[in-house]
């Protein structure tokens, strides 16, 4: 061992003395001798002192030491050798360094001091020894090559778990030691910009490769530490330093360079922005763009407030140019060469500055600042903005003006050059192609409602920029205009008929400013163009419509009028949908509808009483109106043949009025000519024109009688009523909102007979046996005060009777709230003297209901079209079909007529319909289906092989997922969801029923199928 040392020195002192004579690749080999004696003495090592020795040798050669600190934590002879050892001045340390870190000298020692010295020694050598000759081999490094040395390791293989814990955990601290603590990411930069200063060819291929190489290995740390690793390594600890060493190591190379005259500036400064875009573009990759922009910015603004002068409010271009910190912002982003991180990059920073209230201006000097060298010279960075983020990203509003100012209009919001600044071609192209795709039938039927209102709502930002004259010039801007209103006017979303009327509002101030156009009762002259679903904060998706099952008529010949009353008609909402799939109520339940004829006539009575007394309190010195003095003249109608006389005679308003008031409570006394004069009624009813006879602003109320009137008459006479709304729904004789007014009022008609109220009254008879003598035949007169005598009840059934039967009325007991109840003595339980109990009649009636209407919905004829034009009715009509099913749940009809409601909702123009209204309604029959259908009855039929049950219900377990993944309405795949749980549900009780079955058939009279995949069973709900 003594021999290894005065080898040592040896070359330690040829070194010295003719170190000029060297060339590089002799001072390589010398070191890596030194490292190889090391590497011996460390493998033969019997105990600490002679490895920190060893290590000593070679470290005085490379890096200053405290050599007397050292050797006080060895023993002898180890101490005097350290003392002894060779120290070189800094000049020749200097040479020492650079050959061995750029040499092989360094990865050689790294390895041996990262894994045999840290497993065996490291823990024996005391902490004034270690920070002094073993962590100082990568602290006082170049951290270019110690990173190199470090990240690989950290993927060590081998060894047991003990071993390897060891060594990463060795390795994670001297990666927090070097890069976060002693700031190595700034060192980095440092190093390329005094490496690069006088290099003509920096950016060579080799010197590229090694810039690419160590940001990715500085980005992959998080990725390779271990799961308990110290936090400071955690992606957002880690990026979050890195980072910000990285700005400002980046920002203060930029002012050294333009400081020095004599440095190759430009070269230096693209060492530095290569290795500045390669870390943020592999850290965007890694998901941290997030933690990126949240540095980011607040240096930016910093950087901008720098550029403002004191005597100015605002700030422009010229300022922020004249600061040389500026020259690295503008090349930041062109220093980053994947556009994807490019992308991310610039929508978190547009959401953060939102989330952040930032201004309007302050906004626009910040993407300014970063994007504008790029976007000037980079046609990819142009499409990202005015293609990408108008058309198919959604973003906040106030980020939506930040992007049209910059991209499309090029100044700065409230400027003084605003009202001034002639439109660009670029401006008017972009409003050309935004409107042209907004103008299409695809954009309402496959867009989500967020991105149409965004693509609205940048339209709407442009048109309020545009003059007359400069509208003029534009091509095809007005037609796509009208199209694009049209479309959307038709549209049963209510979100969007607000689309439709913001813009030709816009558009008709553009064209008269004095006479602008309001489509909408609630259109405001400044117009919202967030919509409710643009927030600041986040994207939300539209708020649920509210379901309106009342029908509101409209003029035919009115078409604003038209397109209004019919959007009111058809927009039953979303969420009482989703509500209905998810809280089904027991049709069999006690509760009442309310529709019982004597309340219905006493609440009338009510209100007239009610307006009699308000009528009454009003001042006596106001003049009397005699202007409807001959309302109570009107004639009152007790015939239904009258009745329907009355509303045939459109040039009598009033006459007709009168009758819509007095038909539902005439239905609901049913008559008996009901029954013959029920389909001429029901006819009359469809065909009154509630528009032509009420009083303007009364339409809604005369509407809601009239339906209500026709739901009375399916109600009290169910098939003749059904034989004629049926055929009349597919006849040419009534238009859309006719049609929509008979599937209403059948929704509403099958959901009163699925709860009818009933009044049952038990009869009684007389006595058998009347005998006032006591008997030992009759029970005893004992029992509590007020009880009433014993009579004898009949028995059904049979002629003779071997037992009698017993019955007396006793008072109630104390507190026993029902009342009617009777004691009896016999063999059976005692019934209610009088009940009232609700009864689910729609089963009798729901064939007649569905299979009629399920007929002819694809025919094509005069005035219909219900898989184009029309689709409202369609979504309508599946949704009524849905309604009657869920009316008819767990009963026999239910299965009976399931199979041909499948069969229509399969069908490929149906649920593959491009309406997100249609879609949404067969995927509320679809739950229907799933909640009506027993699961007895489901897994009879996979026992018995019926394809159509078990075909059917696959089919909407596969059709829901792809709804759930791939479409674009986000209540279509929020109910998709849902339906997804309802059939996991159904399949558990199915699965369950069909063990007990397999039980039952234990003898082997019939075995189960062997193929029962047809139902996904959901093993999550089976615990």
């Amino acid at each position: 061992m003594a021999s290894k040392p005065s080898s040592s020195a040896a070359g330690a002192a040829a070194s010295r003395g003719g170190g000029g004579d060297y060339g590089g690749a002799r001072r390589e080999d010398l070191t890596l001798d030194k490292v190889s004696e090391a590497a011996d003495a460390v493998a033969t090592a019997s105990s600490a002192g002679e490895v920190v020795r060893a290590i000593h040798a070679v470290a005085a050669l490379v890096f200053p030491v405290d050599s007397a600190a050292v050797a006080g934590t060895v023993d002898e002879p180890f101490r005097s050798q350290i003392i002894n050892a060779i120290s070189l001045s800094d000049d020749e340390q200097g040479s020492w360094m650079h050959a061995f870190y750029h040499g092989p000298a360094f990865p050689t020692i790294s390895k041996i001091l990262l894994s045999n010295v840290a497993l065996k020694w490291l823990r024996q050598i005391s902490a004034s020894a270690r920070k002094e000759i073993y962590d100082s081999f990568f602290v006082k490094g170049p951290p270019t090559e110690v990173i190199q040395a470090l990240v690989p390791a950290l993927s060590h293989k081998g060894g047991s778990k003990e071993d390897h814990n060891t060594i990463c955990s060795n390795i994670e601290r001297l990666l927090i030691l070097c890069l976060v603590e002693n700031k190595g990411v700034g060192q980095i930069i440092a190093e390329f910009t005094v490496s690069s200063k006088h290099d003509e060819d920096n950016l060579n291929p080799g010197r590229a490769t090694l810039i690419s190489r160590v940001a990715q290995l500085l980005a992959s740390i998080p990725d390779k530490t271990r799961m308990g690793a110290s936090p400071a390594l955690s992606s957002s600890s880690f990026f979050k330093c890195v980072v910000d060493q990285l700005l400002l190591g980046a920002e203060q190379a930029t002012v050294e360079l333009d400081a020095d005259e004599d440095a190759n500036g430009s070269d230096a400064s693209n060492s530095v922005l290569l290795f500045v875009g390669e870390t943020i573009s592999r850290v965007s990759r890694r998901g941290s763009t997030g933690i990126l922009v949240a540095e980011l910015i607040p240096r930016i603004r910093s950087h901008l407030k720098r550029c403002m002068e004191s005597d100015h409010k605002t700030i422009g271009p010229d300022m922020i140019k004249r600061v040389s910190q500026s020259r690295f912002w503008f090349n930041m982003v062109e220093a980053i060469r994947d556009q994807h991180s490019i992308e991310r990059l610039a929508e978190e920073m547009l959401r953060q500055l939102a989330s952040q209230r930032t201004s309007d201006e302050e906004a626009y000097w910040i993407l300014w600042t970063l994007f504008n060298q790029s976007f000037m010279h980079n046609t990819v960075m142009r499409g990202m903005f005015v293609d990408k983020f108008l058309l198919w990203k959604t973003f906040p509003l106030c980020c939506l003006r930040w992007i049209l100012h910059y991209a499309v209009f090029q100044f700065p919001p409230n400027s003084a050059i605003e009202t001034q600044k002639q439109r660009t071609s670029n401006f008017l192209g972009t409003l050309q192609t935004l409107v042209s795709a907004w103008s299409k039938k695809e954009c309402v039927q496959s867009y989500p409602v967020e991105q149409q209102a965004y693509i609205t709502a940048a339209i709407g930002l442009c048109l309020e920029k545009m003059s007359k004259r400069e509208l003029e010039t534009t091509k095809d801007v007005l037609n796509n205009i009208l199209e694009g209103v049209s479309c959307r006017l038709e549209s049963p979303v209510d979100l969007i008929r607000k689309m439709a009327s913001a813009i030709a509002l816009t558009f008709s101030k553009i064209v008269d400013p004095n006479n602008p156009l309001y489509l909408d009762e609630n259109c405001l002259e400044n117009v919202e163009w967030d919509f409710g679903v643009l927030s600041p904060k986040e994207i939300t998706a539209p708020k649920d419509v509210e379901h309106r099952s009342k029908l509101k008529a409209s003029l035919p010949e009115n078409k604003k009028h038209v397109a209004e009353k019919k959007a009111k008609a058809i927009k039953h909402g979303i969420s009482d949908n989703r509500a209905k799939i998810v809280e089904i109520k027991s049709l069999d339940s006690c509760e009442t509808s309310g529709h019982a004829m004597n309340g219905d006539f006493e609440e009338e009575e009510c209100d007239e009483e009610r307006m009699n007394i308000d009528a009454s309190s009003e001042s006596s010195l106001e003049p009397y109106d005699l202007s409807d003095d001959d309302t109570d003249l009107q004639k009152k109608f007790t015939q239904l043949t009258d009745l329907a006389a009355a509303l045939r005679k459109p040039d009598d308003p009033d006459g007709v009025e009168n009758a819509l008031s007095s038909a539902e409570k005439l239905v609901r006394a049913s008559p008996d000519e009901l029954r013959h004069n029920s389909g001429d009624l029901a006819r009359a009813l469809v065909h009154v024109r509630c528009s032509d006879v009420a009083m303007e602003g009364e339409e809604d109320s005369t509407e809601e009688k009239r339906q209500k009137a026709l739901v009375a008459l399916l109600v009290t006479c169910t098939f003749e009523s059904l034989d004629v709304l049926t055929k009349l729904l597919y006849s040419s004789s009534v238009d859309v909102s006719q049609r929509i007014l008979i599937i209403d009022v059948m929704t509403e008609a099958a959901q009163e007979l699925a709860e009818t109220k009933i009044v049952r009254r038990e009869l009684r008879h007389g006595n058998l046996i009347s005998d006032t003598s006591p008997s030992w035949l009759v029970p005893s007169d004992r029992g509590p005060p007020g009880a009433g005598p014993w009579r004898e009840v009949s028995e059904s059934g049979t002629l003779l009777n071997w037992s009698h039967r017993y019955e007396r009325e006793v008072p109630s007991r104390s507190g026993q709230v029902k009342s009617g109840k009777s004691r009896k003595w016999g063999l059976e339980k005692a019934k209610d003297m009088q009940t009232e109990w609700s009864k689910n009649r729609f089963p009798l009636y729901a064939a007649a209901f569905m299979l009629p209407v399920m007929q002819g919905y694809d025919k094509r004829s005069h005035g219909v079209d219900l898989l184009n034009r029309d689709f409202v009715v369609l979504g309508k009509l599946i949704y009524m079909l849905g309604v009657c099913m869920k009316c008819i749940a767990m009963h026999p009809e239910a299965s009976a007529i399931a199979p041909a409601l499948l069969d229509m909702i399969r069908s490929r123009a149906v649920s593959q319909h491009p309406e997100a209204y249609v879609r949404r309604s067969v995927l509320f029959a679809a739950s229907c289906i799933l909640i009506a259908l027993h699961p007895s009855y489901v897994a009879s039929a996979l026992i018995e092989g019926n394809q159509d049950i078990s075909a059917g219900l696959e089919w909407i377990r596969t059709w829901a997922l792809h709804v759930a993944e791939t479409d674009p309405d986000t209540e279509c795949t929020s109910m998709a969801m849902t339906c997804l749980r309802l059939h996991s549900e159904m399949a558990l009780q199915t699965s369950r029923a069909l063990e007990s079955a397999d039980h039952g058939n234990a003898s082997g009279s019939r075995s189960l199928p062997s193929k029962l995949d047809r139902i996904i069973i959901p093993f999550a709900n089976m615990m």
